[in-house]
């Protein structure tokens, strides 16, 4: 059974990295609805899908649908003169749109055929003559193959989306960690040798009210001094600052269920006095 000097310790720093991590996912949600990140990475993903780096051929043609991007008047032949662009193209939209584009015959998936063997690209030609195979004269089957090569290409964009958040979000961790000083090294030692300052935080394992927010101001953190020059201390409190910076690539909600069941573990025993 852990010791409760040890349970106090593990609550105190995981209610200040939840604390943390939860400040960093809010700033990093506002930056990213700000640059309009989202709809920027979808963007350049349609551009990568359909081979259309500058913009000039079947990816403007697909944002001039209005099933793709309803707040445009579809004139733009630029991506910097979008009116619009969205943050989310829904699959079956997606293929409807560039079945449109496609096809110069509705419904004849005969000329489909011809049209796509028609297509400058090489390799989107050879992608979309490999559904058109595939679909055998169907056309609801060649629309959800589209809809399908989307959802796709659409996981590999949410990828490099999550790779470049996790990226951001260590370096907003390491910079809250530097700017408020949250030096994992030193929190561990105050907290260890004084485990009451965490007596009051976690009582229901949720998220911060104002009594465990002020508790949280009690923990070590924040600037007394800044460093008087580059030595062992600062080189220790550097170390704790990438540790806390780490901490912030779980992101908020992994730290708030381990407080939940930290304080749980700590309520089935006597509580330690203060």
């Amino acid at each position: 059974m852990f010791g409760s000097t040890v349970l106090e310790v593990a609550i105190g720093l995981t209610f200040c990295y939840a604390t943390l991590a939860l400040i960093v996912s809010a700033m990093q949600e506002a930056i990213s609805a700000l640059l309009r990140l989202r709809a920027h990475g979808l963007l350049e993903g349609i551009k990568t899908m359909l081979n259309d780096p500058h913009f000039s051929a079947m990816a403007r043609d697909l944002y001039a649908h209005a099933l793709v991007n309803p707040h445009d008047d579809g004139t733009a032949t630029d991506p910097r003169a979008l009116k619009a662009k969205p943050s989310y193209i829904e699959p079956r939209h997606f293929a409807q749109a560039l079945l449109d584009n496609l096809q110069t015959i509705p419904g004849n998936y005969a000329q489909l055929g011809r049209d796509i063997e028609a297509l400058g690209d090489p390799q989107v030609r050879r992608v979309l003559a490999g559904i058109y195979q595939r679909a055998a004269g169907d056309m609801e089957q060649f629309q959800d193959a589209l809809a399908g090569w989307f959802d796709s290409a659409m996981e590999r964009v949410s990828g490099a989306y999550r790779r470049r958040a996790k990226l951001f979000s260590l370096l907003l961790t390491l910079s809250l960690a530097v700017l408020l000083n949250v030096d994992s090294v030193h929190l561990f030692s105050a907290l260890w040798q004084h485990p009451s300052l965490t007596a009051q935080l976690g009582a229901s394992g949720s998220a911060p009210d104002p009594q465990t927010l002020a508790a949280l101001w009690r923990l070590p953190i924040g600037w007394s001094a800044w460093p008087a020059g580059i030595d062992r201390h600062l080189a220790l409190q550097a170390a704790g600052w990438l540790l806390t910076a780490a901490t912030g690539l779980f992101g908020a909600p992994f730290w708030f269920d381990l407080l939940q069941h930290a304080v749980h573990m700590r309520d089935t025993g006597d509580k330690p006095k203060p």
